[in-house]
């Protein structure tokens, strides 16, 4: 519950930068919007989201950060790939942490439920 109740204490900036190191991890590359077109597609897109966009055979994933990096993330299937598998592991992962605390909560009493686990 714990990792539950720090995610909600992040910063919009904070998790946006979080984000921005797992596309990059993933093999997305990194296009800072310093021309007047890349200007207009960052604000033509919907921030901090991915989308697919396809440019004749070619499907890539792109997503605006103009929060923190003021720049597009331009990414391959492959790369798409390797974030989405990333992201499943870690709330995977979050997912686990947050059961084994539960569970090692010394405070629970099973008792009025009787014999564990099937009960009286």
């Amino acid at each position: 519950m714990a990792i539950l109740a720090l995610a909600g204490c992040a910063t919009p900036q904070q998790r946006a930068a979080e984000k921005d190191d797992n596309l990059a991890a993933a093999g997305f590359v990194i296009r800072p919007a310093n021309t007047p077109q890349r200007q207009a597609m960052l604000r033509s897109l919907p921030p901090n989201r991915i989308v697919q966009r396809a440019h004749g055979n070619t499907v890539s994933f792109v997503y605006a950060d103009p929060l923190v990096c003021n720049c597009l993330y331009i990414g391959t299937q492959q790369a798409y790939d390797a974030y989405r598998r990333y992201m499943q592991q870690k709330q995977l992962a979050d997912e686990q942490q947050v059961t084994a605390e539960t569970w090692s909560d010394a405070g629970w009493d099973w008792g009025p439920w009787g014999p564990w686990p099937w009960g009286p």
